[in-house]
């Protein structure tokens, strides 16, 4: 049987307002997966494989969630979901008659659309404004002598003291309920989790979110509970917000940091040419960052900021004293140092810096030094450094903070870093203390404690 080139079909579905789903599937493509992700990702199981040829299909349940689409890695499912208007809720009715004029719809009323009005005819009452009204229903849910009328047309099976709300950790995040609401606001989708949360102030408990949700991640909940989570999940995008703001500002500070520590640590470099050093660079370090840094910054936050900053190594061949013996060849962990002419051996980039190749070197020919920024009580140091024998010292993980992403394991040159049960080890009689996991943590989980 010969596979079409491509498959079109229109399906429709009816939840509480008419869906028509046009899609179009690009068999060519389609027969190069094997994974079929797309049978996975579907939450009401409307596409299938179709023998013999094996053939996707999609099916009249389908509510045009395009979770399918999504998921398939050859970008040949199109689809096109087109949804009547939603069944709306009239304007809320208020009878004068009933109104006694408390104000309670007033003071309810999110969008300012109810005012109390008077005139010669009639006593005061209330009255909606029918552009500015959403239809939410709230007013009529908070009048006293229900002088509101509200509800012809939806469901009002609710249990007083109930709210709808949006259960994240079943939601799939096919957005099917921010398109059928009939609410305006009472349905928003999060910056921070991407997934749709229920304003209760908004909601009209119309459970029209609730009929048409494939995970059935929309339930009743205690007014209580809706409202504390919706706080929670508010304060989520306020703080969001606020970090995206702060985060942009601290991003071009740490690029100035950054130019700024490299700058001092190079003319001090060139400065300076004893074999080692210490210096304190602390009032100097303050005073170029505050010039380049709006607002203060305390040594607390540049200790912070030097802590991450990776140190200068050099290693280096000192021609005259080597014979070339190749003892550091053979001791050499990561296999970087080989015989090239017209130098007696050449040390590679590959070369982590762990030191054994000077400790097993007996003519002193080989030089390793290090330069970096410390901080001790209170007072920032450049120091510079020079490695006589090999690094030794323990690497620790702070399991709170890893998450586990494996660079560390990748990265180790002599694979003494495993994942196990979630957590990483470190075999240690395996682990040369090169400090290559530390520097390329990118959440700072890992740290080399030196003993030397």
């Amino acid at each position: 049987m010969k596979i079409p080139t491509t498959k079109t079909d229109k399906k429709s579905y009816k939840p509480l307002r008419e869906v028509e789903v046009g899609y179009e599937i690009d068999a060519a493509k389609c027969e190069q997966c094997k994974e079929r992700s797309c049978l996975q990702a579907c939450p009401v199981e409307a596409v299938h494989e179709i023998p013999p040829d094996k053939h996707i299909e999609i099916d009249h349940k389908c509510f045009g969630c395009i979770l399918c689409r999504e998921a398939c890695p050859y970008d040949a499912i199109k689809m096109e979901t087109t949804l009547s208007e939603p069944i709306r809720e009239n304007i809320p009715n208020i009878n004068p008659k009933l109104c006694r004029r408390c104000g309670a719809c007033v003071d309810a009323c999110r969008t300012g659309a109810i005012q109390l009005i008077s005139s010669g005819r009639e006593e005061a009452h209330s009255v909606i404004d029918e552009e500015k009204c959403v239809k939410c229903g709230y007013c009529a849910r908070v009048c006293p002598t229900e002088a509101i009328k509200y509800g012809e047309i939806l469901p009002r099976s609710v249990v007083g003291g109930k709210a709808v709300a949006v259960d994240q950790r079943d939601c799939i995040g096919c957005m099917t309920c921010t398109r059928v609401c009939p609410s305006k606001g009472a349905i928003n989708v999060g910056n921070v989790s991407k997934l749709p949360f229920i304003d209760p102030s908004y909601c009209a408990r119309c459970e029209e979110c609730m009929d048409v949700c494939p995970s059935a991640a929309i339930k009743y909940s205690s007014r209580k509970k809706a409202y504390e989570n919706f706080g929670k999940i508010k304060t989520m995008e306020i703080v969001s917000e606020l970090l995206e703001k702060e985060t942009k500002r601290l991003a071009s500070d740490a690029g100035k940091i950054d130019s700024i520590l490299n700058r001092i640590s190079r003319n001090i470099s060139y400065e300076n040419t004893e074999e080692e050093f210490e210096i304190d660079v602390t009032d100097r370090l303050k005073a170029e960052i505050e010039r380049a840094v709006d607002g203060d910054l305390e040594i607390e936050d540049i200790q912070y900021i030097i802590e991450g900053t990776a140190p200068k190594r050099n290693i280096a061949v000192i021609e005259d004293n080597c014979i070339g013996c190749t003892a550091c060849m053979n001791t050499c962990p990561v296999n970087c140092i080989e015989l090239e002419m017209p130098s007696p051996v050449h040390i590679g980039e590959e070369c982590v810096y762990c030191g054994k190749c000077v400790e097993e070197c007996q003519f002193e020919a080989i030089s390793l030094k290090e330069e970096y920024f410390d901080s001790r009580n209170g007072r920032i140091f450049y120091i510079r450094k020079s490695l006589k024998e090999s690094r030794t010292g323990e690497v620790a993980i702070d399991s709170k903070t890893c998450q586990l992403c494996g660079v560390c394991i990748n990265k180790c040159p002599v694979d003494a870093m495993v994942l196990e049960d979630n957590k990483i080890t470190v075999d240690k009689d395996k682990c040369i203390a090169c400090n290559e996991c530390e520097l390329i943590c990118p959440v700072k989980a890992v740290k080399l404690e030196i003993k030397q």
